[in-house]
């Protein structure tokens, strides 16, 4: 019994240290020296729980999937702009990992995980996103707004602006935004591309 939670807790420690590592420097991050050094291990400690990288990663894409259904479990409960705010602050390692996941898409391990992380918190994530982009009552409408400013997002945040005054003025911003489309019909500049 103890030694099996000993090895747990001695993978566990590689994961974090592996998804810390991604959600910063994406694959690269990924180097046995370099998270060996980070788990206070030797690299044959890494050969003995992880047959080899491939492995690994294989591990980080399905603990990241987890950490997705308990964002999208969060998100579905959330009632407002503060409450989410909330949520992406502690949910922001997860949020670095899906970014990182998005930029390198060329790998298909990692854009089949980027498609699945999507199908699970975008559903629950839709919920509060119509109310706090202002379209309640306009689920299409809204879904496809979702999608141009979900990759606005991921282009714009860094771990120095993740913070409650940044995301607070960037859901005002979307919010404006919408007003703006609901106006005069034309999808803003900021998420078309143009700018």
């Amino acid at each position: 019994m103890r030694s099996t939670r000993f090895r747990e807790e001695a993978i566990n420690s590689w994961i974090l240290a592996g998804y810390q590592e991604f959600a910063s420097d994406g694959p690269n991050g990924l180097k046995v020296e370099r998270l060996s050094r980070k788990v206070g291990k030797n690299k044959s400690s890494f050969y003995h729980y992880f047959a080899d990288l491939e492995v690994y990663t294989n591990h980080l894409l399905r603990y990241h999937l987890r950490q997705a259904e308990v964002l999208a479990e969060r998100e579905a409960k959330c009632q407002n702009v503060n409450e989410l705010i909330e949520i992406i602050l502690d949910h922001q390692l997860d949020l670095f990992f899906n970014r990182q996941l998005r930029i390198n898409r060329s790998n298909p391990d990692f854009d089949t995980c980027f498609e699945q992380t999507n199908q699970i918190t975008i559903p629950g994530f839709l919920k509060i996103w119509k109310k706090i982009i202002g379209l309640p009552d306009q689920t299409e409408l809204a879904a496809s707004f979702l999608q141009l400013s979900m990759g606005h997002f991921f282009l714009s945040m860094t771990p120095d602006d993740m913070n409650r005054k940044w995301l607070t003025n960037y859901f005002h911003q979307l919010f404006e935004m919408v007003e703006a489309f609901k106006r005069n019909g034309k999808i803003p500049a900021m998420l078309n591309g143009t700018v």
